[in-house]
């Protein structure tokens, strides 16, 4: 499974015309689960903001990252119990993140926890598109020998567009977020104040500007700028070449 098709195709509606759209309220805490061995389990807390019931699936998927591209593959080292539930309006529901795996953790394992609401064509109305919701949290299991990141950086052009590549040979994950690129000329591209993702430890990572780099210099080297850390903490600030296109 490709992380670019996680997003569910709520684009879809559009073509309802004038029907209106509802989504529902599931919220999922936190946002990351880290669990640093001898620790072999941690909980999530599910709640359903909305009117009426909702079901929803949980399952857990191998994160991998391979010539700058994700994956997500099914296993069976981590489990979460139970695997489906239905939430009732209001309420908190607990589940639990267990890695069943026997074999000791080398440096730091990830994976992606989905929570999907499921349909129910029993509350379907005519003239309204229900909007589906997918929650996707990172989970990490570590060792404490785990080494910190490490990431070499380098910038290429394709087509006019600016693509960004993080070489990590630590063996924990960077968490990026807020970045952007300048040349010696002053020009500047953001990706914007957000999360942009993760370079994952012994693994590249690429990611391809939002707006066009027709301006950037060719050749040479590029500040890089952002911020990251396994949290939220800890300045990026790095200088990269400019390569040939992957």
């Amino acid at each position: 499974m490709n992380l670019a098709r996680l997003t569910l195709a709520l684009m879809g509606a559009l073509l309802f015309g004038g029907a209106q759209a509802h989504a529902e309220s599931l919220q999922v805490q936190p946002a990351l689960v880290d669990v640093v061995a001898p620790g072999a389990a941690s909980t999530i807390t599910l709640r359903n903001d909305g009117q009426t019931p909702s079901n929803v699936q949980i399952r857990v998927f191998r994160w991998s990252q391979a010539d700058g591209q994700e994956s997500l593959l099914p296993t069976q080292d981590v489990v979460a119990s139970p695997p489906g539930a239905t939430l009732q309006p209001g309420a908190d529901y607990v589940v639990r993140i267990v890695r069943v795996a026997k074999r000791p953790i080398a440096s730091e394992e990830a994976y992606r926890l989905l929570v999907d609401e499921l349909p129910d064509a029993s509350r379907a109305k005519t003239g309204t598109v229900r909007l589906l919701v997918r929650h996707s949290i990172p989970v990490f299991f570590s060792s404490p020998e785990r080494t910190p990141p490490a990431v070499d950086w380098t910038v290429s052009k394709q087509d006019g567009r600016l693509i960004v590549s993080a070489h990590n040979k630590g063996s924990t994950r960077l968490r990026v977020s807020a970045l952007s690129l300048r040349d010696a000329g002053g020009h500047k591209i953001s990706f914007g104040g957000g999360l942009v993702g993760y370079a994952l430890g012994q693994s590249t990572m690429r990611w391809t500007a939002p707006a066009g780099g027709r301006k950037f210099a060719a050749k040479g080297s590029i500040s890089i700028a952002g911020q990251g850390g396994q949290g939220n903490d800890g300045a990026i600030e790095a200088t990269a070449p400019v390569v040939a296109a992957p």
